[in-house]
């Protein structure tokens, strides 16, 4: 195989991947959270809980296995309710954080987020929503498997590259973002945002939207 028929590929199953996570959802809201904390070992296992879970659904999908989730909807209607109830239940709690804000000074943050709590939090938004399963799963996996027997596993490569870059440049980058966080004001601002975001989701999921 030449390198045009493997570069091309990996690039369009980047360009795709990214396109599908960069979009504003419960992931990103909260690893922007923790990464404008600038914790190394609160931050590196939460990118690489979500790059990892990425990497493994478009593995399966490519491998055929979004096949089966399609043809189990009483799975994916339980994770929606569980899905839907976590998301809710965040989303309140970031409402109350709006309230009673607090600065970010230099050796802590304003709610200090524990590493297990931000891994727990995190497998939970990752893998109690229904939706990574049809997007990651089954419609990374089945555009994959029209690239060819063997592109698709450089288109697949390309889109998990993509989840990597994002991830760990969204956690890693956020930190940049801590002096403008040192007024109370910039994290009523962010928790808003957070709870708009989880609180829409959860109703879009409770919803089946």
């Amino acid at each position: 195989m030449n390198l045009a028929a493997t570069l091309l590929p990996a690039l369009l199953g980047f360009g795709t991947g990214l396109a599908l996570i960069v979009a504003i959802g419960a992931q990103n809201a909260y690893i922007l959270r923790i990464g404008i904390e600038g914790r190394t070992r609160t931050v590196l296992p939460a990118v690489l809980i979500c790059s990892v879970s990425d990497a493994v659904l478009i593995f399966a999908g490519i491998l055929g296995i979004g096949i089966l989730v399609e043809r189990t909807p009483v799975a994916l209607i339980a994770l929606r309710i569980v899905g839907a109830a976590f998301l809710l239940a965040y989303g309140v709690f970031a409402t109350v954080r709006t309230f009673k804000p607090k600065a970010l000074v230099a050796k802590s943050s304003p709610i200090p987020i524990g590493t297990r709590a931000a891994v727990a939090t995190i497998l939970a938004l990752t893998w109690l929503n229904p939706h990574v399963y049809l997007d990651t799963l089954i419609f990374l996996g089945s555009v994959a498997n029209q690239q060819g027997e063997s592109a698709r596993w450089w288109w697949g490569g390309g889109a998990i590259t993509a989840s990597f870059v994002w991830f760990f440049g969204l956690g890693f980058g956020a930190r940049y973002l801590r002096p403008f966080f040192a007024r109370p004001s910039s994290w009523r601002i962010l928790d808003g945002f957070i709870a708009v975001v989880m609180l829409s989701l959860g109703v879009r999921m409770a919803l089946g939207v």
